[in-house]
């Protein structure tokens, strides 16, 4: 249970007419929420369900208050302040300090008091655990790793060795930090491993899905700054850097040696080639194919429409006589050319 005066004390705003002692019990829809419900309206294309709203808050703009029939609070982006306070309402209490029987710890790692060990979890050798971590059932922390405080790694987490993780970090459930790049020279008769002699090095306060592989350096090390987040199965190839606050949406691949600059974002499944170069503040659009390197902010698209697959399949035909079709379009062009010249000089 949320009271509201804590929650306007979170959000710092005036709560208007709002009863401060109204109690919440958790955040819902607009269209079902009920007395004991906090919602809110990010969207004007919402206001419509704003009419019948039955929850005990609503969360809004300025503009939106005289149309909304219960208590509210008024924001200038009601959506961040939902994030801001929807912590208020989770439901799984803070693990408590404390290292479970099966959890094997090697006596040379660095341990606090304060963290938190569950059930089958491993710390190597030289391993530093900061000030309240926590460490899932089965996660596994290696050797000479460092995990910054109040880091939080899910059952099942991998963290290699020497990958350093700095504070307030979250790592989902069975994502893998620190695994060898793909590293391989050719032999007539096979391939030559390359030793992956670098680690992976991930910034404050990064939120890392699950199911995510994030490979450590060739030479130097893989790098992600501070705020960057990351959806469920994406992977990042060794010697990759990604710029501060930029975001993953799930299923991204980006191979090896690129480089992201700040503040850019990468719908679902966007595939990014190697060793390229992407200025600040670029958003690459779902499924976009990543070739080249980005010099100049923006959006970016590329890929195929969905469409009905006979007309797909038409369509795909003619892509494939494209570069035919451009050599006689320029033939064409000359021809006419050269007609254009012969009438201006018979005139």
């Amino acid at each position: 249970m949320v009271i509201l005066g804590d929650l306007v004390a979170r959000l710092g705003c005036e709560p208007g007419s709002a009863d401060l002692a109204i109690e919440l019990d958790s955040i819902a829809p607009l269209g079902r929420a009920g007395s004991r419900d906090l919602a809110f309206v990010s969207e004007a294309r919402y206001l419509d369900a704003l009419e019948d709203c039955r929850a005990g808050c609503v969360i809004l703009k300025p503009e939106w208050q005289d149309g909304c029939p219960v208590p509210s609070i008024c924001m200038d982006d009601p959506y961040l302040a939902y994030a801001k306070v929807s912590g208020l309402f989770e439901p799984l209490a803070p693990p408590s300090a404390g290292i479970h029987p099966s959890a094997v710890i090697d006596p040379t790692a660095t341990v606090p008091d304060s963290v938190s060990i569950g059930p089958g979890a491993f710390v190597d050798a030289g391993a530093v655990l900061g000030e309240g971590v926590t460490l899932g059932h089965g996660a596994s922390v290696g050797r000479g790793a460092q995990l910054g405080a109040n880091c939080r790694l899910w059952p099942g987490v991998v963290i290699y060795h020497d990958v350093i993780l700095g504070d307030d970090c979250v790592v989902h459930a069975n994502t893998v930090i620190g695994a060898d790049g793909f590293g391989f020279a050719k032999r007539a008769d096979g391939w030559e491993k390359i030793s992956q002699l670098g680690s992976v090095r991930i910034g404050n306060r990064v939120d890392i899905g699950a199911s995510v592989t994030i490979d450590r350096g060739a030479l130097d090390d893989t790098l992600v700054a501070d705020d960057v987040i990351i959806d469920d199965q994406v992977h990042i190839a060794h010697n990759c850097v990604i710029g501060r606050r930029s975001a993953l949406a799930g299923c991204v691949g980006m191979a090896g040696s690129t480089e992201v600059g700040e503040d850019c974002t990468f719908a679902g499944q966007v595939g990014v080639s190697g060793h390229l170069k992407i200025c600040d503040n670029v958003h690459f659009t779902g499924q976009a194919r990543v070739i080249k390197n980005i010099r100049e902010p923006g959006s970016y698209s590329s890929g195929t429409p969905l469409e009905p697959t006979k007309q797909w399949r038409r369509n795909a035909v003619r892509f494939g006589q494209l570069d035919a079709l451009q050599r006689r379009v320029v033939k064409l062009e000359a021809k006419l050319s050269a007609l254009d010249e012969a009438v201006s000089d018979d005139d």
